[in-house]
Protein backbone atom coordinates (compact mmCIF):
# COMPACT_ATOMS: atom_id res chain seq x y z
CA UNK A 1 0.00 0.00 0.00
CA UNK A 2 1.15 3.49 -0.60
CA UNK A 3 0.06 7.00 0.76
CA UNK A 4 0.49 9.74 -0.78
CA UNK A 5 -0.32 13.28 -0.96
CA UNK A 6 0.14 16.26 -2.79
CA UNK A 7 2.02 14.15 -5.93
CA UNK A 8 4.35 12.54 -3.11
CA UNK A 9 4.44 9.04 -1.93
CA UNK A 10 4.88 9.79 1.63
CA UNK A 11 4.48 5.57 2.98
CA UNK A 12 5.06 3.02 1.20
CA UNK A 13 4.50 -0.59 2.76
CA UNK A 14 3.12 -4.36 2.26
CA UNK A 15 2.03 -4.91 6.14
CA UNK A 16 -0.04 -2.24 7.23
CA UNK A 17 -2.79 -3.43 9.36
CA UNK A 18 -6.33 -1.97 9.40
CA UNK A 19 -8.36 -0.84 11.83
CA UNK A 20 -12.05 0.82 11.46
CA UNK A 21 -11.30 1.37 7.77
CA UNK A 22 -7.78 3.00 8.27
CA UNK A 23 -4.52 1.72 6.91
CA UNK A 24 -1.91 1.59 9.51
CA UNK A 25 1.77 1.81 8.29
CA UNK A 26 4.53 0.76 10.30
CA UNK A 27 7.12 3.01 11.09
CA UNK A 28 9.91 2.48 9.14
CA UNK A 29 7.58 2.91 6.14
CA UNK A 30 7.73 6.63 7.14
CA UNK A 31 9.07 9.19 5.07
CA UNK A 32 9.73 11.10 7.94
CA UNK A 33 11.23 14.39 5.79
CA UNK A 34 7.39 14.54 5.42
CA UNK A 35 6.32 14.86 9.02
CA UNK A 36 6.15 17.42 11.89
CA UNK A 37 5.26 16.52 15.07
CA UNK A 38 2.23 18.58 16.17
CA UNK A 39 0.71 18.89 19.99
CA UNK A 40 -2.70 18.16 18.92
CA UNK A 41 -3.72 15.12 20.62
CA UNK A 42 -7.31 12.82 20.36
CA UNK A 43 -8.73 10.25 22.50
CA UNK A 44 -10.05 6.95 21.23
CA UNK A 45 -12.10 5.04 23.86
CA UNK A 46 -10.55 1.63 23.06
CA UNK A 47 -7.40 2.81 21.47
CA UNK A 48 -6.29 5.73 23.51
CA UNK A 49 -4.54 8.87 22.86
CA UNK A 50 -3.89 9.38 19.37
CA UNK A 51 -0.99 11.78 18.87
CA UNK A 52 -0.63 13.57 15.20
CA UNK A 53 1.30 14.98 12.49
CA UNK A 54 1.26 17.48 9.71
CA UNK A 55 2.81 16.40 6.19
CA UNK A 56 4.74 19.21 4.07
CA UNK A 57 5.34 18.56 0.66
CA UNK A 58 6.40 20.52 -2.25
CA UNK A 59 6.07 23.73 -0.11
CA UNK A 60 2.72 22.81 0.97
CA UNK A 61 1.28 22.01 4.94
CA UNK A 62 -1.47 19.34 5.72
CA UNK A 63 -2.02 19.99 9.47
CA UNK A 64 -2.87 16.88 11.65
CA UNK A 65 -3.28 14.31 8.50
CA UNK A 66 -1.66 11.92 10.21
CA UNK A 67 -2.27 10.21 13.38
CA UNK A 68 -0.07 7.64 15.75
CA UNK A 69 -0.90 6.00 18.59
CA UNK A 70 2.55 6.06 20.85
CA UNK A 71 0.98 3.94 23.90
CA UNK A 72 -1.91 2.61 22.58
CA UNK A 73 -4.25 0.33 24.53
CA UNK A 74 -3.83 -3.44 24.89
CA UNK A 75 -6.77 -4.10 22.75
CA UNK A 76 -4.99 -1.96 20.06
CA UNK A 77 -1.58 -2.92 20.63
CA UNK A 78 -0.93 -4.52 17.05
CA UNK A 79 -1.21 -0.07 16.06
CA UNK A 80 1.78 0.76 18.62
CA UNK A 81 3.56 3.36 16.41
CA UNK A 82 2.13 2.65 13.16
CA UNK A 83 0.61 6.00 10.81
CA UNK A 84 -2.48 6.30 9.84
CA UNK A 85 -4.01 9.61 7.39
CA UNK A 86 -6.71 11.12 6.87
CA UNK A 87 -7.50 15.06 5.39
CA UNK A 88 -6.94 13.82 1.42
CA UNK A 89 -4.63 11.79 1.55
CA UNK A 90 -5.16 8.86 -0.80
CA UNK A 91 -4.23 5.21 -0.16
CA UNK A 92 -3.37 2.63 -2.92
Amino acid sequence: MKAIWNGVVIAESNQTVEVEGNQYFPPSSIKKEYFTATDSKSTCPWKGVASYYSLNVNGETNSNAAWTYKRPSEMASEIKDHVAFWKGVEIK
